[in-house]
Formats: C-alpha cells, sequence, structure tokens
C-alpha cells in the first residue's frame, strides 16, 4: 500500500518480463505460479492491477495466439483477455485456482467472428518465466544466445512490411534502411507479413550476423545487408545483482 525502491535486476527481450530487486523485504507472501499452458480459451480469469480490491477484474480468456509487435516482438502462445482493463501493466493474471498464469502486458484489440473487433488485453504466459527465472536473477538476462536485432520499428499492412522508424545508430540505419522502405526479401525469400520477416531474420543465425535484405525504396529495388546486433549490448542495460 505504499511506494517502495527497487533496483534493475535483469531483462528479457524475447518475452517481455523483467526482474527488480525491492532496497527492503516486503514480508509478503507470494503468489504461486500456475501453468500458463493449461489455461484454455473461453476459461474465467481475474486481471489484479495495482490499487488493491478496486484494482482487480473478472475476465475471460477470448483467445489464445500469437503476438506480434512492431519492435522486432513476438509471442508464440499470448493470452488474449476480455473485457479490456485499464491498469494492464504488470497486471496478474489468475486463473480459477488463484495460481498466477500470466502478466499483464498490453492493451490491443482481438477481432472475434460474429462480434467484430473488441478491445483486449494481452499477457504473457508465466511458463516462459521458469527456464529464464535464475538467468535473470544470476546474470541480468538468459544465457542463451541473443536473436539478431536490426533497431527497427516495422507495420504490416496486406502482408507487405514497412519500415515505420529506425534507430539512431542501430543495425538498419548504419545498413541503409530508412523509414517508408518496403521488405520484399530475407536473403532472397519473399517476406509475407510481419510474423514471417522476423522468423526469416532470425532463422538466419545469432546476433551478429549478417542480414541481406531486398527492399523498395521510393520507386527502386535495393539490395542491402545489415550487420545484425545484439540488442542487450546496443541498449546498455546494466543489471545489479541480486545478494
Amino acid at each position: 500500500g505504499k511506494p517502495v525502491s527497487a533496483t534493475f535486476v535483469g531483462y528479457d527481450h524475447a518475452t517481455g518480463f523483467g526482474l527488480l530487486k525491492t532496497e527492503a523485504p516486503l514480508n509478503v507472501k507470494p503468489m504461486k505460479m500456475g501453468q500458463s499452458s493449461k489455461v484454455k480459451e473461453g476459461e474465467p480469469v481475474l486481471i489484479a492491477g495495482y490499487g488493491g480490491e478496486d484494482a482487480v477484474q473478472a475476465a475471460r480468456v477470448i483467445s489464445r495466439k500469437e503476438f506480434t509487435g512492431y519492435w522486432e516482438y513476438l509471442l508464440e502462445d499470448a493470452l488474449y483477455t476480455v473485457p479490456a482493463f485499464v491498469n494492464y501493466g504488470g497486471a496478474a493474471l489468475i486463473d480459477r485456482n488463484g495460481l498466477l498464469v500470466g502478466i499483464g502486458s498490453l492493451f490491443s484489440q482481438v477481432v472475434i467472428p460474429g462480434f467484430g473487433t473488441i478491445p483486449c488485453n494481452i499477457s504473457v504466459p508465466i511458463d516462459l518465466l521458469p527456464p529464464i527465472l535464475n538467468d535473470l536473477i544470476t546474470k541480468g538476462r538468459p544465457q542463451k544466445a541473443p536473436r539478431p536485432w536490426l533497431g527497427i520499428n516495422a507495420e504490416e499492412a496486406q502482408g507487405r512490411v514497412s519500415i515505420a522508424r529506425v534507430t539512431p545508430g542501430g543495425p538498419a540505419e548504419k545498413g541503409g534502411l530508412k523509414p517508408g522502405d518496403l521488405v520484399l526479401t530475407v536473403k532472397g525469400r519473399e517476406v509475407n507479413g510481419l510474423t514471417d520477416f522476423y522468423r526469416k531474420v532470425w532463422a538466419l543465425g545469432n546476433a551478429g550476423v549478417e542480414v541481406p535484405l531486398a527492399i523498395l525504396q521510393g520507386i527502386q529495388i535495393r539490395e542491402i545487408t545489415i550487420r545484425s546486433s545484439d540488442r542487450y549490448q546496443f541498449l546498455m542495460l546494466k543489471p545489479q545483482k541480486i545478494l
């Protein structure tokens, strides 16, 4: 019920999970983790955000499917819930047994046949946390090889991928990619949507691999090669170990 100071411990770009350490023990009983893989579409859940009892809302899992973010982000099995919850960021997604099955991440929209497009929240499945938790605590990041990062924000329209923004000083900018460019191929393979684009880039290897692209820049098709990077190194996140 009161603010406490904390320090940054670790972060995982692939899931969006972050870890903080409070300066003093909270002396609270932690919620037990469940298994998000067991949560079915249509099941009732609770969403608990900041603000005590008044910040708890009943909801329902409306869908389980991929979510692709413009910031080089892909969740294979995101949890979509309705109705939308205002304080979704970091909120606990709780199953019928009172177990933590997800962490609130985004406000979005989902298309429901017969209903149209409705607002919803997207939660990151808690099953993604145990495999990386010890690494976050001890190393500040997962120890698996990082994916290649380009430093872009990208958008999709009718299956076409366009570049909305390039990170100043990032790999894409250095390689000649510009806002407004259309991505046509990755290493000669046609790109069909944002998810397909990410997967083709990541399939080339780990961070540091060269990414050959064919792009439509204005009215010209250009071949460029981007030397990918490790997002952690670029952003220079500095974790502090838990003692």
